[in-house]
């Protein structure tokens, strides 16, 4: 995360915001544009933003033979400032010379924290959520490096993964889970692992978070609890309100989140950044949807709202809650939900009624 100090001096200087825009497969072709939408409605909130259209994905690199072109890598880190990715059609099964191009960009552009905020909409303004939570998800490492090997033994095929963990990885995503606790009221964060199995790789991502407090007093206000990754999940169904702010390593981080989504109605509602000490993407956190592509049903709020965690991320507090509180005003009234939250308006509905509240 940016330094509040390095993130004013950053807002204050910019003319304009340039802004890549990656819908990439599926329903990202819906969303993103929507996202787009609310950005542009915020008019002199923000620097005047200018938007660069990019190409990525798993339709991308059946049409080229390449998943994350060059270019696109070129253009994000010489000519935007931040960026939206929609989804990916990453196949279940392997192909031949396919990689996500999402895992690419995290550690192309060092954008090692993952955050997913998971927040209900309480029926009134005036109550606090049922569900306020942020799980912060390490990025760049676990088995999502990619190792992987098959080999044919004895009693047939046997396939290995490599787990990476580093101190390095499992501190910095641990001072981002600090600061982002320190900046809420409760002030508490949880450390998932299962390090009573996994005591080598678990145990050193346990161990360099908790030392996080030791480099930096500020970090004493924090209360710090630890938790065992299945009994997470367990308690996070039974008793969400324990919860404020959760670190992990990647793949539990990716599997926490996604479960938390069930907690406020629908994957298409919760957001997330990609976030680095430089550079910072939003990513709805759902996925490509191809079920639902091309009808004009797909949910844009996870897009819209991570456009705003990424224009907070930036430094622009005001016109990230300009958005956010626009939807929560249309999820409020329910008259213009998707059907995955139980209703029958279309994206573009719900996008102009978000962006005439903004």
């Amino acid at each position: 995360m940016l330094r509040t100090s390095m993130r004013t001096m950053a807002t204050a200087a910019r003319k304009s915001l340039t802004i890549g825009l990656i819908p990439a497969d599926g329903i990202g072709k819906e969303v993103i544009p929507a996202a787009r939408t609310a950005i542009e409605a915020l008019g002199s909130d923000i620097p005047t933003p200018k938007f660069v259209d990019l190409i990525a994905g798993f339709e991308t690199f059946t049409r080229t033979g390449v998943a994350l072109p060059e270019e696109t890598v070129e253009v994000l880190k010489n000519d935007c400032d931040c960026a939206l990715f929609g989804s990916v059609s990453s196949p279940s099964k392997k192909v031949v010379g396919y990689s996500s191009p999402i895992v690419a960009l995290r550690k192309i552009l060092d954008l090692y924290a993952n955050i997913r905020p998971v927040v209900s909409v309480s029926p009134n303004p005036n109550e606090p959520s049922k569900v306020d939570m942020i799980v912060v998800r390490e990025n760049t490492e676990c088995l999502y490096v990619k190792q992987e090997q098959l080999t044919v033994g004895e009693h047939g095929k046997e396939a290995r993964a490599t787990r990476l963990i580093t101190e390095r990885a499992s501190t910095r995503i641990g001072k981002m889970a600090f600061e982002l606790a320190l900046a809420r009221p409760r002030k508490h964060l949880t450390v998932i692992h299962k390090s009573n199995v996994l005591s080598v790789t678990d145990g050193l991502f346990r161990e360099s978070v908790r030392a996080v407090p030791l480099q930096d007093t500020r970090f004493e206000a924090v209360t710090v609890a630890e938790q065992l990754v299945d009994s997470a999940v367990y308690r996070l169904f039974r008793e969400p309100q324990i919860y404020d702010v959760m670190v992990a390593p990647n793949l539990y981080g990716d599997i926490l989140s996604d479960a938390a989504a069930a907690l406020v109605g629908s994957l298409g509602v919760v957001p997330s950044v990609n976030a680095g000490d430089e550079f910072v993407m939003g990513e709805p956190v759902h996925g490509s949807a191809p079920d639902i592509f091309g009808q004009g049903i797909a949910n844009p709020v996870a897009s819209i709202r991570s456009a705003a965690l990424m224009l907070r991320h930036l430094g622009y507090i005001e016109a990230a809650n300009r958005i956010d509180n626009a939807v929560d005003s249309v999820l409020r009234e329910g008259q213009l939900l998707t059907p995955d939250l139980g209703g029958t308006a279309g994206t573009r509905e719900v996008t102009e009624a978000i962006a005439k509240r903004i």
